[in-house]
């Protein structure tokens, strides 16, 4: 598993993908300068918005989905999965890798710059622990649903991106149910939960729930790779 690892680990993280990620939380720190030179009574709600606007709405999920759904996905595409599918490797194995290399590209790119965005705010730590359970939270999830579809299907970033901007961004909310297929809900419930002030969104989930539910859903988006390693004709 450790070679694994390393391995889609070191495939994963391109110079062009970690200067283009690295360039998208730069300017997010460059954002939350700005907030922290608003007007002190209005500091709180904005760097509140901006922790959720850009940190959870769009830094973490499109950092998971860019490192997460090439895991496995672009070997698949290019041909080099079938070297590794045909060695004597438990396809769990496989999977667990490859979840946890996309996490560990996830964390520093996108979580760690969310909780930075809270603490150059200067809201305290409050806010900054929130960031950094929220963003962790959704990282968790995230990274187990793209792992996932980047092996289900091809030109996986379309079908992401059109999960996190379309369904998140504006279906999810219309209404109860189909908020509760966002993950970015229980992402938001979690720093609403855990944040300074009365920030709770109109749609949300309590703390437990807020916490199990991405927990599950990384769970089944592992155990869905493993199924797809089982069953796929790689050639």
């Amino acid at each position: 598993m450790k070679a694994i690892y390393r391995l889609v680990l070191r495939t994963q993280v391109t110079k062009g993908r970690a200067v283009a990620l690295a360039s998208a939380a730069a300017l997010g720190l460059v954002l939350a300068l700005g907030v922290s030179r608003v007007n002190p009574f209005d500091r709180p709600r904005a760097a509140y918005n901006l922790v959720q606007s850009y940190g959870l709405n769009l830094l973490v999920p499109i950092t998971a989905l860019v490192f997460a759904s090439a895991a496995l996905g672009d070997p698949a595409e290019d041909g080099t999965l079938v070297y590794l599918w045909h060695r004597p490797i438990a396809r769990s194995r496989i999977a667990v890798a490859a979840y946890a290399a996309a996490l560990c590209a996830v964390l520093p790119f996108a979580v760690v710059p969310t909780a930075l965005m809270a603490a150059v705010t200067g809201q305290g730590g409050r806010l900054l622990l929130a960031s950094a359970a929220a963003g962790a939270i959704a990282a968790v999830a995230y990274t187990g649903l793209f792992v996932a579809l980047g092996l289900l299907v091809r030109r996986a970033l379309v079908w992401g991106l059109a999960y996190v901007l379309i369904w998140e961004g504006f279906v999810a909310r219309s209404g109860t149910g189909a908020a509760r297929l966002s993950i970015l809900l229980y992402a938001r419930s979690v720093l609403a939960h855990l944040g300074p002030g009365h920030h709770h969104p109109l749609l949300g989930a309590s703390m437990p729930v807020a916490v199990v539910v991405p927990l599950v859903v990384a769970v089944v988006g592992v155990a869905g790779t493993v199924t797809l390693l089982r069953r796929l004709d790689i050639e």
